[in-house]
């Protein structure tokens, strides 16, 4: 298959595949080193850092769901500092773009650690914004233009690296989001984050989960996952990186279709460890099968 190729670019990020790894999913990348190709994947996304160490939530972080899973995990990490001096230097080796996803208490925050980690062996910074907005009464950054669009500057004028949003579906209106994050100096579109949900144990009339709510991923967001991302394609210029349920090449290439030049794969990790190499395969097979040689011909391509 040496004249079909999956390499791919984003924010002039070379990618070997449009295949990345959702936050919080893939750890460092070195915790898959033993069952994924690398040169397979297009970028590794690590967990989310702060500022400071984090202990993360108490009680139970993790439940599977009927389709899915809940997760509370409260953002655990060793914070920027180690991530810079411990674990970057070791996972530098893999030969693939690291993105650091980011989290911040205040807009400064953000603009702090995109600041810290403008070196070059980080490819990109992922902005999580639905984390609380503490100056303003602990409403999420993501849920609101303004405020998203204030650290995405703030972001945007401490690095040189590109800055992507990760856009909350815990909204009225997914567009103006990326209408709001396209006007503010974003780079790249992810989406989607998380969705909202809980679980409730029936013998104990007490919640699954240690933070009582989570955020639900796997199978059971796809449908909503790929409407936002259509949605979205038609409203901004931006390169956007899909995801939420993508547990095959088969929904790849729908989040692809409607218009995602790059997709994130989550959950389907904890299910199949080596699943990016699989996807990857397929994606080559598919391409065949269409009589394609370039995975960029499929991206937006929808016949509605």
């Amino acid at each position: 298959m040496s004249n079909i190729s999956l390499k791919t670019e984003i924010a002039g990020i070379k990618m070997n595949s449009p295949i990345m790894t959702a936050s919080g999913t893939f750890g460092f990348g070195e915790e898959f080193a033993d069952f994924v190709d690398f040169n397979k994947l297009g970028a590794s996304v690590v967990k989310g850092t702060t500022l400071k160490p984090r202990s993360g939530n108490k009680g139970v972080r993790i439940t599977e769901t009927p389709a899915g899973m809940l997760n509370c995990i409260g953002l655990e990490n060793p914070g920027v500092e180690a991530f810079l001096q411990d674990i970057l230097p070791r996972i530098k080796k893999y030969n693939c773009p690291v993105i650091v996803n980011i989290s911040g208490n205040t807009v400064e925050e953000y603009g702090e650690l995109a600041k810290m980690l403008d070196v070059p062996d980080v490819a990109a910074v992922e902005l999580n914004v639905s984390c609380p907005n503490v100056k303003e009464g602990g409403i999420a950054f993501g849920v609101e233009p303004d405020s998203m669009s204030r650290v995405i500057e703030s972001a945007k004028k401490n690095t040189n690296k590109p800055v992507i949003i990760k856009l909350s579906p815990n909204v009225t209106d997914i567009v103006m989001m990326a209408k709001a994050a396209e006007k503010a100096g974003a780079d790249v579109i992810s989406l989607i984050n998380t969705l909202m949900g809980m679980a409730i144990d029936v013998n104990t009339w007490k919640p699954v989960l240690g933070n009582i709510t989570g955020g639900l991923s796997g199978p059971a967001v796809k449908p909503v996952a790929l409407r936002m991302v259509w949605q979205v394609r038609q409203a901004v210029k931006l390169p956007i990186i899909g995801m939420g349920g993508i547990m095959n090449a088969t929904d790849a290439i729908e989040f692809m279709l409607a218009g995602a030049d790059a997709v994130a794969v989550g959950t389907a990790n904890f299910v199949q460890p080596d699943i990016i190499n699989k996807i990857y395969d397929d994606l080559e097979k598919y391409l065949k099968e269409k009589n394609l040689t370039n995975i960029k011909q499929i991206v937006g391509k929808l016949q509605a």
